[in-house]
């Protein structure tokens, strides 16, 4: 890592505190991913601002704060299996497997998927399954998860991904029309679904069977 990146990552994660990011787990991690990794070449120099960054095929690689507030939500302690719907760069899911036993992530486009591996492969990410597939219906084979977690907008909260989640779980998704989302937490308990908000946002839509077509 060159000298300039890691003065602008400790900026980041120095931002990424006062707009109250408190889980010192979720601050190291974010500080031990070299986020260059994962934007083209002509975004280099833009790798730590705190925005979104365009990929291929019309996807996002998502701010930085959203990454840590999305993250921080999931209330991580190290032990748990770990769902993500929306594969992407490979940028959230190399945090999640930081700060968790294992991450099963799906993404739909096969291109990013094998760029995901590729970058696994090079951090050492040895905790991480992939597949490529619809993510609005989960990947069943391994569930129930104890946590989920959403990179994607749905226009409701996919009832497969509910099933999956094992109780006392958490599931984190942008739920809201393909313009403007608000960012809920479900959690499963004993008395039911508890759901409460983290705000407005905007994600890229998730496209499968249970959300957009």
């Amino acid at each position: 890592m060159s000298k300039d990146f890691a003065i602008q990552r400790q900026k980041l994660i120095d931002q990424l505190q006062q707009n109250g990011i408190s889980d010192e787990r979720v601050l190291r991690a974010i500080s031990e991913v070299p986020r260059e990794m994962f934007i083209d070449s002509s975004f280099q120099t833009m790798a730590y601002a705190n925005q979104a960054l365009p990929l291929v095929l019309g996807q996002t690689i998502s701010q930085p704060l959203m990454v840590a507030i999305m993250t921080q939500a999931l209330r991580l302690s190290g032990s748990e299996k770990v769902l993500e719907i929306g594969t992407g760069s490979g940028y959230q899911t190399s945090i999640l497997a930081r700060l968790c036993q294992h991450v099963y992530s799906v993404e739909r486009y096969p291109q990013l998927s094998d760029q995901a591996d590729a970058r696994m492969d090079r951090l050492g990410c040895a905790n991480v399954s992939l597949l490529i597939g619809d993510g609005s219906i989960g990947w069943v084979d391994h569930a129930p998860y104890d946590r989920i977690l959403v990179t994607a907008a749905a226009p409701h909260v996919p009832s497969q991904l509910l099933e999956q989640l094992d109780m006392d779980g958490f599931l984190v998704v942008p739920v809201g029309d393909q313009a403007q989302q608000e960012l809920q937490v479900i959690q499963r308990t004993h008395w039911g679904m508890q759901t409460h908000s983290l705000g407005r946002c905007v994600f890229v839509p998730l496209i499968g069977e249970d959300a957009w077509r």
